[in-house]
């Protein structure tokens, strides 16, 4: 919908639900809110999942829209993926309670840690919450804990995590986890993991080729897919 504007911070897909992500810590949360309420107003049967990180708890937004959600027992489900540093800050020194999971006890809702690198686990605990959500119990408050194997950003150099955390964590990469359970069920063999992996990185290089290859947009379209106003473009 943004046409590229913003970056990754703003990719949406919305025939697939997909509502988009927000470069304002927390700001989406309210919006999840509105969402979740349109659900429940239509009679749609559907369930919103607001994900957040860990820094996103600390904000207001948090706070009212989680209450909101209680209150009417909206079909919402708040994820919040819990990285530990959020973007260079450790729990710790961010949160008086360390288990992030108690910040959801203030809401009469359900509220838990769970593996956030298990597959297997995320899968059954979110259908857990969206059964709840869907037979008007309300929402669910899940904290999903999780490893960031990398800085925040390209000029983050992870000065806050020291190299034998990383090598433990990456012990318990998800993607690594799940394909050897699925290597060891017989469900997957090397050949076809192998296919796989191929297939995706030549999926991903021709788009990068493709990007690289498209022409920058016209100065004119600065404005354009940014807000519903309209702005004349003004050559100087």
């Amino acid at each position: 919908m943004a046409n590229g504007k913003g970056g990754s911070m703003h990719l949406f897909d919305i025939p697939n639900g997909n509502l988009g992500g927000h470069g304002i810590v927390g700001g989406h949360l309210p919006l999840a809110v509105g969402t979740a309420f349109a659900q429940w107003y239509k009679k749609t049967g559907g369930v919103t999942f607001a994900f957040m990180g860990d820094g996103a708890v600390n904000q207001g937004t948090f706070n009212e829209s989680l209450n909101l959600a209680s209150l009417y027992k909206l079909p919402a489900i708040f994820v919040v993926e819990n990285n530990g540093v959020a973007m260079g800050t450790q729990v710790e020194r961010s949160s008086a309670d360390r288990d992030l999971a108690h910040r959801g006890a203030g809401f009469n809702m359900p509220h838990w840690n769970i593996d956030g690198n298990d597959l297997d686990t995320v899968i059954s605990e979110f259908s857990k919450a969206a059964s709840r959500a869907r037979s008007g119990d309300g929402p669910s408050f899940i904290v999903a804990n999780t490893f960031r194997f990398r800085g925040h950003s390209m000029s983050d150099p992870l000065k806050y995590r020291t190299k034998e955390e990383q090598e433990r964590a990456r012990l318990r990469d998800p993607i690594a986890l799940y394909e050897k359970r699925l290597l060891e069920s017989g469900m997957l063999t090397e050949e076809q993991f192998e296919k796989m992996q191929d297939e995706t990185a030549q999926e991903i290089n021709a788009a990068v080729s493709q990007v690289e290859a498209d022409p920058h947009p016209d100065l004119q379209e600065r404005f354009d897919d940014i807000l519903v106003e309209k702005y004349p473009y003004q050559a100087r």
